[in-house]
């Protein structure tokens, strides 16, 4: 008979999975592609809304020096946009763009079609049906942490 796992297996387990399934996702690049950092700004503009540099660093649990220069190359490419704060004129309002938008959506559109490629290719009906029940409980698990 066998025993149940103990929840240190089952995170063990996830963390090690879901690490790689990360890694592998993250190498995906749609043609012209983001870095990951540039689709993580993008899509915390996107869901967000228009902010300051110092509140997008703040978000993102880096410093203002570290994402400068992935501001830098959006902004260069047509994929952000900076204005000046209505209120404080010494600070900058950051906002994507509609390419930076098409971007996002073009990567999220790559990494869809890869999962899809892989999912047809390599299991069966009654693995999606297990894997389409354990995509609601990853996700509250997500916001749990």
């Amino acid at each position: 008979m066998s025993q149940d796992p103990s929840v240190d297996e089952v995170a063990a387990a996830l963390q090690l999975s879901i690490g790689m399934f990360l890694r592998r996702l993250r190498q995906v690049q749609a043609e012209g592609g983001l870095t990951w950092p540039e689709a993580s700004v993008l899509k915390r503009l996107a869901q967000g809304g228009p902010t300051t540099v110092t509140a997008l660093a703040k978000a993102e649990q880096i410093s203002v020096q570290s994402v400068g220069a992935t501001l830098g190359g959006l902004e260069a490419r047509g994929l952000l946009e900076r204005r000046p704060d209505p209120g404080d004129g010494r600070r900058a309002i950051l906002s994507s763009t509609e390419a930076g938008r098409k971007a996002l959506g073009d990567k999220n559109d790559a990494r869809t079609e890869l999962l899809a490629t892989a999912l047809s290719a390599r299991f069966n009906t009654a693995e999606l049906r297990q894997l389409m029940a354990a995509a609601p409980l990853i996700e509250r698990l997500g916001q749990s942490i």
